[in-house]
C-alpha cells in the first residue's frame, strides 16, 4: 500500500473479530517497524511485550481495562504492551561509537570516539538519564515515534490497530515488567469486525490552526492543490457519516450483545 494511503486509513478500530487469529508474521513487521523508527544517539528507549488475548486471563483482562478501555480488550485477539526504557543511557556511548566508525555520524560533523565520549555521552546522554524530568520527555518522545511506525506498518498488514490506556500496575505484576520500565500505551490488533474505515475520517482542525510558519501568530497557509493530490492518493479521506456509522453500531451491538 501506498504510503499516503496507509496513513489515510489509520483509524482507531474498537471492534475487532475475537475469533479471527493474527498472524505472528504481521505482528513482527509491526515490531520491526518499531524498531527502525528514528532514535535519538541510537539508544534503546522501546520496549514491548505482545500477549495474546488467550494468554491473558480473564480476571487480569478485566482489571487491564480503563474508563475508556473497555470492550475493545476483549475482542482484540492481541494487545501490546508499549514501554520506554529508563536505563536508555546503558550502552549508548558504544552505539554512539558504532555509528561514527560507520560513517553515519560523519566527522564532517564533528563526530570521533573523542567527541562521543567528551561531548555526546558526558554531556548530552549522561545528563539526560540523570535528569528524571527530562528523561521522561526523552522517553515518551522516542516511544511515540516507534509506536507510530508500528501502528502504520499493522494498518499496511491488512490489521486494524487501537492505541489505549491500560492499568499499568496489574500489567507490571501480570507481565513482570521491570521497574526501570516506564508504561506508554497499549496497542490493540487484529482483523477489524467493522468496516476497516470505521465510517469515515475523523474531523481534524485546519493546519493553520495548529501549525505556524516562522514565528507564532502566522498561520500555515494550505495550499489547495497539494489537498487536492492528498484526496487523490488516499491521505485525506471522505468524513464520518453520523447516520451510516449509527446504523453500523446498531448491528454491531446485536451480534455482540453489546448495550445501546
Amino acid at each position: 500500500m501506498e504510503f499516503k494511503q496507509v496513513v489515510g486509513d489509520r483509524r482507531t478500530i474498537r471492534f475487532f473479530e475475537p475469533n479471527q487469529p493474527v498472524e505472528p508474521e504481521k505482528i513482527q513487521v509491526m515490531l520491526e517497524a518499531a524498531n527502525r523508527a528514528s532514535r535519538a544517539v541510537n539508544a534503546d528507549f522501546i520496549k514491548a511485550v505482545v500477549c495474546y488475548r488467550d494468554e491473558l486471563t480473564d480476571d487480569v483482562r478485566e482489571q487491564l481495562k480503563t474508563p475508556t478501555t473497555t470492550v475493545q480488550l476483549d475482542l482484540a485477539p492481541v494487545a501490546i504492551f508499549w514501554y520506554g526504557d529508563l536505563t536508555f543511557a546503558q550502552g549508548a556511548q558504544e552505539r554512539l561509537k558504532e555509528l561514527t566508525d560507520l560513517g553515519a555520524l560523519p566527522v564532517t560533523h564533528g563526530w570521533s570516539h573523542a567527541y562521543v565520549d567528551e561531548v555526546a555521552y558526558a554531556q548530552v546522554v549522561e545528563p539526560l538519564s540523570k535528569d528524571a524530568t527530562a528523561s521522561v520527555w526523552a522517553v515518551s518522545v522516542e516511544c511515540g515515534l516507534a509506536i507510530a511506525q508500528a501502528m502504520l506498518a499493522g494498518v499496511d498488514e491488512g490489521l486494524g490497530v487501537g492505541l489505549h490506556a491500560f492499568n499499568s500496575e496489574v500489567a507490571k505484576k501480570a507481565l513482570d515488567i521491570p521497574d526501570t520500565w516506564l508504561p506508554m500505551w497499549m496497542l490493540l490488533v487484529g482483523y477489524p469486525a467493522e468496516d476497516r474505515k470505521a465510517g469515515g475520517q475523523r474531523p481534524r482542525r485546519s493546519l493553520s490552526t495548529n501549525f505556524h510558519r516562522g514565528r507564532y501568530g502566522n498561520p500555515w497557509e494550505e495550499i489547495p492543490e497539494v489537498t487536492e493530490r492528498l484526496r487523490k492518493e488516499g491521505m485525506i479521506q471522505e468524513p464520518m457519516d453520523p447516520e451510516a456509522r449509527a446504523r453500523e453500531v446498531r448491528q454491531l451491538a446485536e451480534r455482540f450483545g453489546l448495550p445501546l
